[in-house]
């Protein structure tokens, strides 16, 4: 699979609220390599892949008719047991799975190489181009530039703040293929002298460490004024306590996530504390 591509999904059927979940999905999947964007209907491009929802039969209806013409790359969601024997992705939405699914499935279409797409109407707003068109590609984040300068490009630098090596290896795993820059301490003195001169999109904070404690690294980081507006802190701890949680909102920490570490639950808050993440909700905030 090349490098650096970034594959339009076209999204069919889903109700408000999947809709939702996948803006956020499509926010981080764009940064992978392959990354996945969401397919716009005014784009001269035609999609690569398919996000089928075939409980829906105007959506499943709307497929078939796309599909008449040759088999289109897709994956296909449904409730359990309502797949009609062919290989679905079950409800409920999982974003681990989701991912995994659109990248096997573009590696099953890239394996095949199937003759190019037929359009299916040839008009000019046509969800599919016409014979002979250009495809324009949307280009990677930062097409062009080393890695070091993409990840600079993108501007999203997270630091992890733990004392367990088997958690820092856990996190570089998960944050590194969305190309986030990752800055690591094992003590909270180490943190608040890192957050003290770098500007970080988010802050993943153990509560127990030697030294200072998290809930006392996180109001530190809080109570720089820029921090506040730029800096996300979410508390990574085995303390699950509504004591222990209300310590943490207290302290100002944005989200609380308990170990083990739930990867859904983890993909999920990435997303929303991604710099394009937090500028919609501001924006949406003062509206």
């Amino acid at each position: 699979m090349p490098q650096n591509d970034q594959y339009l999904v076209d999204v069919i059927g889903f109700n408000p609220t999947e809709r939702a979940m996948l803006t956020s999905v499509f926010a981080l999947a764009a940064r992978r390599d392959p990354g996945f964007v969401q397919y716009d209907p005014v784009s001269a491009a035609a999609p690569d892949l398919y996000l089928v929802d075939i409980d829906d039969p105007a959506a499943l209806g709307e497929f078939r008719a796309l599909n008449r013409r040759g088999s289109l790359p897709a994956v296909l969601v449904a409730s359990p047991g309502h797949g009609g024997g062919q290989p679905v992705l079950e409800r409920p939405l999982q974003w681990a799975s989701l991912l995994q699914a659109l990248e096997d499935a573009m590696e099953a279409e890239d394996d095949t190489m199937p003759a190019p797409l037929e359009p299916v109407r040839d008009t000019s707003s046509s969800r599919h181009h016409r014979a002979g068109e250009p495809i324009n590609r949307t280009p990677a984040p930062g097409q062009g530039l080393d890695a070091s300068g993409i990840k600079r490009a993108l501007g999203d630098t997270v630091l992890v703040v733990d004392d367990n090596a088997t958690v820092r290896m856990f996190m570089q795993a998960k944050l590194a293929p969305f190309k986030f820059e990752i800055d690591f301490a094992e003590t909270g003195e180490e943190a608040v002298g890192l957050t003290g001169s770098r500007e970080y999109a988010c802050v993943f904070l153990d509560v127990v460490m030697p030294g200072i404690d998290g809930y006392q690294v996180c109001k530190l980081i809080k109570s720089n004024k820029q921090a506040i507006k730029k800096t996300a802190v979410v508390m990574l701890t085995s303390r699950s306590s509504p004591f222990d949680k209300l310590r943490g909102s207290l302290a100002g920490c944005d989200e609380y996530l308990t170990k083990p570490l739930d990867e859904d639950r983890l993909l999920e808050v990435i997303a929303k504390f991604l710099p394009s993440s937090r500028r919609r909700s501001g924006r949406s905030h003062h509206r």
